[in-house]
């Protein structure tokens, strides 16, 4: 069994409008993943749908928190690192900026060591008229489907940079 996400009470998944879980096993140790995770400037470099993401509170990789904005699938957005365990867990609460309707996000990722690697689990929740809206009745599923390609983008990347490190 591996560990989950440690929910705030507002962003519980019991009581939120929309809910995902994603995991991969990776064949890379915790901290190439967290090194990766962390570098949020630049996840587009195994991420491209990441690529404006700037770090906004100082220093060079979240941390927490750590305030940076990003805009994901066209939408920018205001985020804080709320939780940050080195090489096993880090959480952000986001807000989409110019949104007056209050809705937000919660996104955690999980990084369980395994016999091989890790096992990076990622769970995030939306509250609010403005992702009920763009992403439960204009793009349903979409949430989960971007989460899938962001946690088999993020293990290719980690397996590679092992890969190179071993050659």
């Amino acid at each position: 069994m591996y560990d989950r996400v440690i929910w705030p009470e507002r962003y519980d998944p019991k009581i939120s409008a929309i809910y995902a879980l994603n995991d991969i096993d990776v064949k890379a140790p915790p901290e190439m993943v967290w090194k990766l995770l962390v570098d949020a400037e630049n996840w587009s470099r195994y991420f491209p749908a990441e690529d404006q993401v700037k770090i906004l509170s100082g220093g060079r990789e979240l941390a927490l928190g750590t305030r940076y904005s990003r805009v994901t699938v066209g939408y920018p957005m205001s985020l804080v690192v709320m939780e940050c365990v080195p090489d096993r867990r880090l959480a952000w609460a986001t807000t989409v900026d110019g949104d007056e309707t209050g809705s937000s996000a919660y996104h955690g990722w999980v990084i369980t060591p395994t016999a091989d690697g890790c096992h990076v689990l990622t769970e995030e929740t939306q509250q609010g008229p403005w992702f009920l809206e763009e992403l439960g009745r204009r793009n349903p599923g979409a949430l989960f489907r971007y989460n899938q390609l962001w946690v088999e983008s993020l293990a290719r990347a980690a397996e590679a940079e092992v890969a190179q490190m071993a050659g």
